[in-house]
């Protein structure tokens, strides 16, 4: 949560009177000087799910199925895009809060986990399929997206190896407001100093 826990900010929450829950409350969203940010982590698969479906997403348009937490190899994946002559598109979304200087970056920590899902992408794109890292800005004042080598080196890495080796990258960013989040535009990748269009 690096960059969205400064003392004294306002935070939304969310009651869930579930007896099951062991919390009532989930963290929604938090009030940063540029913009609201969005940190419930169950949003972003939910989000790009649904805009998928919905056709907003022209990148990841003319597939006939979708199915969600797909397992492959050692991992699993959050999205399955399939054709009926049985093309498929497999798809990683990662929640990005980190914004500075109005560049977006992941991640916020090193990701051991993170870097797994990438090999497996690799290894499903020199099979065959199509592999998509979705990288979704929860917040509204991100111009450009990069990978956070100062958090991670080694993610940055392995994001930039695996696009040589055929995963395509998306970074959205959000509108966001107190009643809801949707999908609002696809902004530009920078990686190695180099601006990618994904």
């Amino acid at each position: 949560m690096t960059e969205c826990s400064t003392p004294g900010q306002t935070v939304w929450l969310s009651y869930h009177d579930n007896p099951k829950r062991k919390l009532k409350y989930t963290w929604e969203l938090i009030q940063m000087p540029d913009s609201l940010v969005g940190v419930n982590t169950q949003i972003p698969n939910r989000l790009v799910s649904m805009s998928i479906k919905s056709g907003a997403v022209k990148e990841l348009a003319g597939y006939d199925s979708i199915k969600q937490e797909v397992k492959t190899g050692n991992s699993r994946l959050d999205i399955l895009l399939t054709k009926k002559n049985s093309d498929k598109c497999f798809i990683e979304v990662k929640n990005c809060t980190l914004v500075k200087k109005r560049t977006a970056q992941f991640p916020d920590a090193v990701t051991a986990r993170g870097r797994k899902h990438l090999a497996e992408m690799q290894k499903l794109t020199l099979s065959g399929s199509r592999c998509v890292m979705f990288f979704l800005i929860q917040r509204t004042d991100a111009d450009i997206f990069k990978p956070a080598d100062s958090i991670d080196p080694e993610y940055g890495a392995e994001l930039r190896k695996a696009v040589k080796n055929g995963v395509e990258i998306l970074a959205y960013d959000t509108g966001i407001d107190l009643k809801s989040i949707w999908l609002n535009s696809r902004i530009l990748c920078d990686l190695d100093n180099g601006v990618h269009p994904g």
